[in-house]
């Protein structure tokens, strides 16, 4: 099978992606009734001439909501931070990041394929943070043999943990006294306010720049909203078209962005509470290690004995229950799995080891 084919035949069998329980991340959630209505019945435009009033409506209700001057709607988290990283660096500059954050690891070395971007990574802690004496240390002095350090880009949450904010604000501030930009990896932000309690705001208020994701926790079909300066978000937009992600009819997807924000944010705190419920019913089961020991968020970490992982995985498919991955195994919770759900889960883990 291929790594990118997930759905084994137990599922394809099943009737309704609704019998499924699926853990391997929150970018899997179907979109619901209310939200299908919404996309259906949004006024519509042609984006790329600026005439999409839904479109436009999002973009502000995002930009206001993270006190920022302007925003523009792009189809992915990857094209966002990408756009991101484009408007702030010419080639030949240089991002100061994280070893373990997305744009580093995950998104394809877009900003130094495609912009001539260096990426310096850093190495991060045990939640994924760094610290501003790290950043400082990190930051080239101006010497023809060096880039020129232009960025720094951070990330919260990672790997469901929320990063701690006075660090953050210690790293953005000494960022700006060297002449650094600033930019915040947020897919999940919302998770770390609901978290934590801060206004979204306060978590973007040290960055230049902001990636908001609607398709993970918020449930959203696709898209995700950067944010920032008027001058930054223009340039954004250019890139955008470059990119190939301006669209036309587009406010059929901000209208799911729209519901998504006005009522799937506060419901995250379900999400939290059922991965915590989750760990504490799988740490029971001591062939099963659990990381990290407290859950922040909407994700926890389990380590099954690898001589199980494949009669296991199997198992669960067997069950409904569909988990990802090989050696450390990632379970994301979302607004499509209940605590009914995790309950179930739980019980088959339970019923695997019982019989091994």
């Amino acid at each position: 099978m291929s790594r990118y084919s997930y759905h084994s035949n137990a599922i394809e069998q099943r009737s309704s992606a609704s019998d499924i329980i699926d853990f391997r991340s929150d970018t899997v959630t179907q979109p619901d009734e209310a939200m299908r209505l919404a996309m259906a019945n949004a006024p519509v435009g042609d984006d790329v001439y600026g005439e999409d009033p839904t479109v436009t409506r999002l973009e502000e209700k995002v930009a206001s909501l993270l006190e920022k001057e302007a925003a523009v709607l792009v189809p992915s988290g990857t094209m966002s931070n990408l756009c991101a990283m484009l408007s702030h660096c010419q080639r030949g500059e240089e991002i100061i990041i994280g070893d373990q954050y997305h744009i580093f690891s995950h998104e394809a070395g877009g900003a130094s394929a495609l912009g001539g971007i260096v990426m310096q990574p850093l190495r991060t802690d045990d939640k994924g943070g760094l610290t501003a004496e790290q950043v400082e240390a990190a930051i080239r002095p101006d010497d023809s043999h060096n880039a020129i350090s232009k960025l720094v880009s951070l990330e919260n949450t990672v790997s469901g943990m929320v990063q701690s904010q006075e660090q953050l604000n210690r790293i953005t501030t000494l960022a700006h006294q060297h002449g650094l930009s600033t930019h915040l990896d947020g897919a999940r932000v919302m998770n770390a306010a609901i978290a934590t309690g801060l206004k979204p705001s306060q978590l973007a208020a040290g960055f230049d720049s902001v990636s908001l994701c609607l398709s993970k926790g918020l449930g959203a079909p696709a898209g995700s909203v950067l944010s920032g300066s008027k001058e930054l978000i223009s340039r954004a937009r250019r890139w955008r078209k470059m990119l190939g992600g301006g669209m036309r009819q587009s406010g059929v997807l901000a209208a799911a962005g729209l519901h998504a924000l006005e009522h799937n944010v506060e419901r995250l705190a379900e999400d939290h509470q059922n991965a915590r419920n989750l760990a504490e019913g799988l740490a029971t089961i001591t062939e099963v290690e659990i990381q990290p020991q407290s859950v922040e968020t909407n994700m926890l970490f389990i380590r099954p004995r690898a001589e199980d992982l494949p009669e296991l995985q199997k198992h669960l498919e067997d069950n409904g229950i569909i988990i990802r991955g090989s050696g450390t195994l990632r379970l994301v919770l979302h607004r499509d799995i209940s605590a009914d759900d995790c309950a179930k889960t739980i019980q088959a883990f339970k019923q695997f080891y019982s019989a091994h």
